[in-house]
């Protein structure tokens, strides 16, 4: 893998990407918290009612915002991995094979790790 070779996006480029990302990264966290407040497992707002209809809301409640929680967590790291990558002057590089990822990848998805040849060989890796 050879570095001399890579084009570096300007910072003109990268600013605004940054900033885009950080408050990405503060809506998500915002996200979180209202999630966790709607969670009746987590705030003790559990219904006195114990009928099985009332204990299934309620656990269908805490499956929901559990897994809308465990995706915005994902979703803040991809940010910070992007936000380190930057920093390192790696942002847009493939992580597994270290060449350029399309740009048109990065307008649509800008948190993108790995270049689509990559990413669809791990796709099919995970079955």
């Amino acid at each position: 893998m050879e570095e001399n070779n890579k084009i570096k996006f300007p910072l003109s480029v990268l600013k605004p990407l940054i900033s885009y990302l950080k408050g990405e990264e503060k809506r998500l966290k915002e996200t979180k918290k209202e999630l966790k407040k709607e969670d009746p497992f987590i705030v003790g707002n559990r219904d006195e009612d114990n009928s099985v209809d009332s204990d299934v809301a309620e656990n269908v409640e805490h499956d929901r915002t559990f897994a809308m929680r465990k995706q915005v967590s994902r979703s803040i790291i991809e940010i910070r991995k992007t936000l380190t990558r930057i920093k390192l002057g790696k942002y847009g590089i493939c992580a597994s094979c270290g060449k350029m990822i399309d740009t048109d990848r990065l307008a649509v998805n800008p948190t993108a790790e790995f270049c689509m040849t990559c990413e669809t060989q791990i796709e099919k890796k995970r079955g």
